[in-house]
């Protein structure tokens, strides 16, 4: 396999992996939020108190407050659903960029995930880091808080 053919493959499997991430997520903001539905669902033609009105209104705050994780989940496989991940040498958003130990692919903000052992993380375009390298290459270097970093790697 070419060290290009490689790359691709790389950058593949680490696609796979944010999007199995932020897949998760989603579906655990999802079944928070439908447990917070059912237990505020009142059975019908029993008595309740007000206790039980009570917690039933609380359940419910708390499905709604649910809404927002969900729709945000929602957005962010969208954008990695439609990124173009094709393999470049410039940061730009779909890339992989790793530097002075760091990892990052510029998509969506996410968790840290791991792929045979590398760390990386999720960032948007609106990061402060990626406008701070936004259009370099490997080799060349930018200033972050007062810090002057050289990029490694553009994937």
């Amino acid at each position: 396999m070419s060290e290009t053919a490689e790359r691709a493959a790389r950058k593949k499997v680490i696609v796979e992996q944010l999007m199995a991430l932020e897949a998760n997520e989603l579906e655990e903001a999802e079944a928070h939020q439908e447990a917070f539905v059912k237990e505020s669902i009142l059975g019908a033609g029993e008595e309740h108190d007000t206790g039980d009105l009570a917690a039933s209104r609380e359940s419910a705050d708390l499905a709604a407050a649910f809404d927002h994780p969900v729709m945000t989940h929602h957005a962010k496989i969208d954008v990695i659903e439609n990124m173009d991940f094709a393999p470049t040498d410039v940061v730009a958003p779909g890339a992989v960029v790793s530097f002075g130990g760091k990892c990052l692919i510029v998509v969506v903000s996410t968790h840290r995930f791991d792929v045979d052992g590398v760390t990386y993380m999720g960032i948007s375009e609106e990061s402060p880091i990626y406008k701070a390298m936004a259009g370099l290459k490997a080799g060349e270097s930018f200033t972050f808080h007062g810090k002057d970093i050289t990029i490694e790697d553009v994937l």
